[in-house]
């Protein structure tokens, strides 16, 4: 079966495929864990609008709406970022939403206009805190998916079972300075007294 066909009747991808099955209830769990992390935390999960007289939260392309009653021209949002950041100024300390984003844009193997994302805000935190966190969650999350920590990844596919990256969860995860990485990555020589 063809990709489009796969992708455009995902009912007929199911009973063909068990492995998309598996991404599907994987997915559930990796929701759930992220969910349950959270709220351990002291997170509050909340819900922020879907429509908004102004788009806003990043830089993307909205769709969108007309809201009859109002009268007015509404924008699906594209990020949840602004209500979550007023939540925090009004004093809740941990919030956090797992919900639907929408941007007008480009779509493509990797990249959907609508798509689920988690956003999380937590006052009095730093960039450390935010790294030793999501060091925490996703090893712990690899482990109780998959009861260890090294996993295969096929940058290929599937179908092509001979280009095997091992990735290991285990904690700690390597940490090394944005400009320096960046450096090695593009092979130059980066500006000087750029580290915090």
């Amino acid at each position: 079966m063809n990709k489009d066909t796969r992708y455009r009747q995902r009912y007929l991808d199911l009973i063909m495929n068990n492995s998309v099955i598996n991404k599907f209830t994987t997915r559930n769990k990796i929701t759930s864990f992220v969910r349950d992390y959270l709220r351990n935390m002291d997170f509050v999960e909340v819900e922020t609008p879907m429509m908004n007289m102004i788009p806003g939260g990043a830089t993307a392309r909205p769709f969108e709406t007309y809201h009859n009653e109002l009268d007015m021209k509404l924008y699906m949002r594209i990020a949840p970022e602004l209500y979550l950041k007023m939540l925090i100024v009004g004093g809740m300390n941990r919030v956090f939403e797992i919900g639907k984003n929408f941007r007008n844009e480009g779509i493509d193997m990797t990249h959907n206009p609508e798509f689920t994302t988690c956003e999380f805000y937590m006052a009095y935190a730093d960039y450390n805190d935010l790294m030793d966190m999501t060091e925490d969650m996703l090893s712990k999350m690899v482990y109780a998916i998959h009861g260890k920590y090294e996993l295969d990844y096929h940058p290929d596919g599937p179908e092509n079972p001979d280009n095997v990256i091992k990735i290991n969860f285990a904690k700690p995860f390597k940490r090394i300075p944005m400009m320096k990485g960046l450096g090695d990555a593009l092979g130059i020589e980066m500006p000087k007294n750029t580290e915090l």
